[in-house]
């Protein structure tokens, strides 16, 4: 049994108020093709297929694509809901199809839906386990009541997976949670606290664990509990993350491996830094992908008019631009410019003085006095 892992498609997302529907369309279709050349049997989708619970008509229509393609090449499509999505949208005629190969989980009420696959060494059971919170799993079990979401999912797993589970069968778990442990980034919903730490040992029974919520692949505790991340950069603090998808073989019981495919976006993430003069300066950007969402940091003491404007005749998808420079690194507290104590009382030239400090991280110096003096002079008089 061979299957592609990904997750957190997060279909109608916008980057800085930028569409990535091209760039979502571009990367699922990459999806596709790696799936097919892999001969996969499944694509699994472990949540957040929407980045919104009500989407936009583009984004269903996308997914609609992404279905008819994978169904076109004869893989199967395993998905369940996220934190992102509408549990009933995505659930729509999941029974009707079912029959060609798209599962898709339905709204939970105590159940956890099973998608079963077979090859030469019998069946692979996935079970589909959805985005879960302590009330919704006390809702679905009368007189239960949980008090962290560790105990909700551990109880969710023990009495719906776990207990009906073949032993002698391969079980995947889909799940779409924050196991501890997880490296987080800017894209994704972080609770106060970390209130919706669950454990890895949940899962320690099944096989492989295919894991949606965190944005950035990674491995918990084994090879076999995995992130896929999401197949795009969501966030630019996700710049240096490099985005793949898990290739899952399962041959008999206990013998499964993984191998991560990297995907290349159709417009990369980036964050590119220097003066204005160097990043215009041809020789520096020729050759590199000046049409990419770019995170740009420039380092001249003094502001660049109109430096949004000119830079993208140059890199057009400029997403963020901001200043790192000596007046931007000192961070002080505005609130008490005196510096002195309260029995102290400063002149109007040395409260400026303190000000300019202040705000450029430097001293007046000899020029600026003069001219703050005259100023002062104009005034009094």
């Amino acid at each position: 049994m061979i299957f592609l892992h990904t997750s957190d498609l997060h279909i109608g997302k916008r980057l800085h108020e930028v569409s990535l529907l091209p760039e979502q369309r571009y990367i699922l279709s990459e999806i596709c093709r790696i799936a097919e050349e892999n001969r996969c049997d499944a694509v699994v989708v472990a949540g957040d297929i929407y980045d919104k619970s009500a989407p936009s008509a583009e984004a269903v229509s996308l997914f609609d694509w992404f279905v008819t393609e994978l169904y076109r090449r004869g893989i199967a499509l395993i998905a369940d809901y996220g934190n992102h999505d509408s549990a009933d949208r995505v659930a729509y005629a999941s029974s009707l199809l079912d029959k060609s190969g798209i599962y898709l989980s339905p709204r939970f009420d105590g159940t956890v839906a099973k998608a079963v696959l077979r090859d030469s060494y019998g069946e692979v059971i996935f079970h589909l386990l959805p985005f879960l919170k302590p009330i919704t799993v006390s809702a679905a079990y009368e007189g239960t009541e949980f008090s962290s979401y560790d105990d909700a999912v551990q109880y969710v797993v023990e009495q719906c997976a776990a207990v009906d589970t073949d032993c002698s069968a391969r079980n995947v778990m889909v799940c779409h949670q924050y196991v501890t442990g997880g490296e987080r980034s800017e894209s994704e919903e972080v609770p106060v606290g970390g209130l919706d730490n669950i454990s890895a040992g949940i899962f320690d029974g099944f096989d492989y664990c295919a894991m949606g919520h965190l944005h950035k692949p990674q491995r918990i505790g084994r090879d076999t509990v995995r992130y896929s991340g999401s197949p795009l950069k969501y966030s630019l603090d996700e710049y240096n993350n490099e985005k793949s998808v898990v290739l899952v073989t399962m041959e008999e019981k206990g013998n499964c491996g993984v191998r991560l495919i990297p995907l290349k976006p159709l417009h990369d993430v980036r964050r590119i830094k220097g003066t204005y003069e160097e990043l215009t300066l041809r020789q520096n950007y020729r050759g590199t992908r000046t049409d990419d969402f770019l995170h740009v940091i420039l380092t001249d003491e003094d502001y660049v008019p109109d430096a949004l404007f000119k830079l993208r005749t140059i890199y057009p998808n400029i997403l963020k631009l901001e200043y790192a420079n000596v007046r931007n690194s000192y961070h002080a507290d505005l609130t008490d410019l005196s510096g002195a104590s309260e029995n102290v009382q400063l002149t109007p030239m040395e409260m400026f003085a303190e000000l300019y400090r202040i705000q450029n991280n430097g001293p007046l110096g000899e020029t600026g006095t003069t001219i703050a003096e005259e100023l002062f002079d104009q005034c009094a008089e």
